[in-house]
């Protein structure tokens, strides 16, 4: 996994421990940092020690994992940061469906100039949750307006930036979908700052239903990126993986 303080990873961690109690397995952990070069190193390293992997947001492509794959070591990741190919097994939040989601609240509270705060391009969270935003807009018959769609990192800070630029805009979003929690609580403080009111002058939405959304003032709206099952499945998948290498093993 990439880090083991940040809340995010923190939170599937904590699920994939659970699960793996439930199946009989016991975990190694090791951190990769965002490092490249770690993570190729640790998983080699993993591999002479334990009988299969969970890579969480890997920096590795689709081809190195791969390559990595053996008969006898199965590897299953969770939260691909870029789209695998079919050999690599992996379990993915919905996000399609969860940015449809806080898109129709939103559409259904009768906001239909919307603001978007995305994350970094290129990465599979952003464009599948992209994809689901425009779908619900198509939906409900509003036109993409790229002037109320901003890029940014997946943090606080960076989504209070990407918030500040679209409500000093000369007619500026009565909604913000901010597409991870810690954008939209960005988003809610520079509204704040600017003396508008969440959600009585702008409706704010975030994503992915981390703990720290209830303890906000407000609480933020945020869209569940169904956490608990991909982290049982993670670990379903890997116990069988592992099963089958184990049975086919001489």
């Amino acid at each position: 996994m990439p880090l083991g303080y940040d809340v995010y990873f923190g939170s599937i961690l904590a699920g994939v421990t659970d699960a793996a109690y439930e199946n009989g397995l016991r975990l190694s952990i090791a951190s990769t940092r965002h490092e490249h070069a770690r993570e190729v190193q640790l998983l080699a390293q993993l591999s002479d020690m334990t009988d299969g992997a969970l890579i969480i947001l890997p920096e590795q492509s689709g081809d190195e994992l791969e390559r990595a794959l053996t008969d006898d070591y199965p590897v299953v990741v969770i939260d691909p940061l870029l789209p695998l190919g079919d050999r690599v097994p992996f379990v993915a939040a919905a996000h399609r469906r969860g940015a449809r989601q806080a898109i129709d609240h939103l559409v259904t509270l009768g906001h239909r100039r919307i603001g978007v705060i995305s994350g970094p391009p290129g990465w599979m969270a952003t464009e599948e949750r992209r994809e689901g935003w425009r779908q619900a807009l198509g939906g409900a018959g509003i036109p993409v307006d790229p002037v109320l769609f901003v890029e940014a990192d997946w943090e606080l800070g960076p989504g209070a930036a990407a918030a500040a630029q679209l409500l000093e805009l000369d007619d500026p979003p009565t909604a913000i979908f901010g597409f991870n929690d810690a954008i939209a609580i960005g988003a809610m403080k520079a509204a704040q700052e600017r003396g508008l009111r969440v959600p009585e002058d702008v409706s704010i939405v975030g994503f992915d239903d981390l703990p720290y959304a209830t303890i906000v003032t407000p609480p933020l709206t945020t869209s569940s990126a169904s956490r608990p099952h991909r982290r049982a499945a993670s670990c379903d998948r890997a116990r069988r993986s592992i099963n089958s290498a184990s049975r086919d093993r001489p």
